[in-house]
């Protein structure tokens, strides 16, 4: 009865934790075919340049490490928890290790100043809980710094992806803000971007085929030599002429 008891509240209390702790960053879970809960690598947001899918998966991965590597009593906690237990050194590292690692990688994919700042936001907050003895480290591993900011980029590079597939007419953000299509190399082909030719639309195939077919050609060169000639009624059908008038060769009619 009393295992039934301890393990239906930490059912209760691993409830209670997800309400105020973000999702996994690296992983998302979903329910199979028989009703059980799986966990999968969530999936990159269409739209996005090679450089961006890049340095959001990094972001991901990092941030998953530092918060979420490991599980005990339904807390989830990473390394931020466990270097955050030394007394002040570890609350220094801990605030590095979320800058460099996340933040500063972050940086990379060209963000706002505005989503900077937030992340930087999130970083003070979990620095300053973190120098509270104790409590503050359960509060750090509950926070979870480098998980929101994972979030928030996701989130940002989400709304790039689908402005950069969108037509420019259809676009309903500021350019200069999400900068559709940052990060492409020249010549980079973005999944679900349709790219026009180098001749463009209505070139290629249609140009060549204006030129006409091949019986075409060969009548051309007759047409452009203009009608027939007609015989002149002037003239018999030999090379010698023959009077018109019906006269004969000396003179008399015929």
């Amino acid at each position: 009865m009393s295992n039934l008891a301890i393990k239906a509240g930490r059912k209760l209390f691993e409830r209670n934790l997800e309400q105020y702790q973000p999702a996994d960053p690296m992983y998302e879970t979903y329910v199979d075919k028989k009703g059980r809960q799986r966990r999968r690598r969530r999936e990159t947001p269409p739209g996005l340049s090679t450089r961006d899918a890049k340095i959001l998966k990094s972001v991901q991965r990092r941030a998953h490490y530092l918060d979420k590597g490991f599980s005990l009593c339904g807390l989830r906690f990473g390394w931020t928890f466990i270097i955050g237990i030394i007394p002040g050194a570890g609350d220094a590292a801990d605030a590095a290790l979320n800058y460099f690692l996340v933040v500063r990688k972050a940086k990379q994919a060209e963000i706002p100043g505005w989503l900077l700042r937030r992340m930087l936001l999130n970083n003070t907050v979990s620095a300053l809980v973190g120098f509270i003895p104790f409590a503050g480290d359960v509060v750090l591993a509950v926070y979870k710094a480098n998980s929101r900011n994972a979030a928030l980029l996701e989130e940002f590079l989400r709304i790039r992806g689908e402005e950069y597939l969108k037509r420019e007419g259809e676009r309903v953000q500021n350019p200069s803000t999400v900068k559709p299509g940052a990060g492409r190399e020249p010549g980079e082909q973005v999944p679900g971007k349709p790219e026009r030719s180098a001749t463009g639309f209505g070139g290629g195939w249609f140009r060549r085929g204006s030129k006409g077919s091949k019986k075409e050609k060969e009548k051309a060169p007759a047409a452009s030599a203009g009608p027939a000639a007609v015989p002149s009624p002037e003239r018999g059908r030999f090379v010698e002429d023959v009077p018109a008038t019906g006269e004969s060769p000396s003179g008399q009619k015929i």
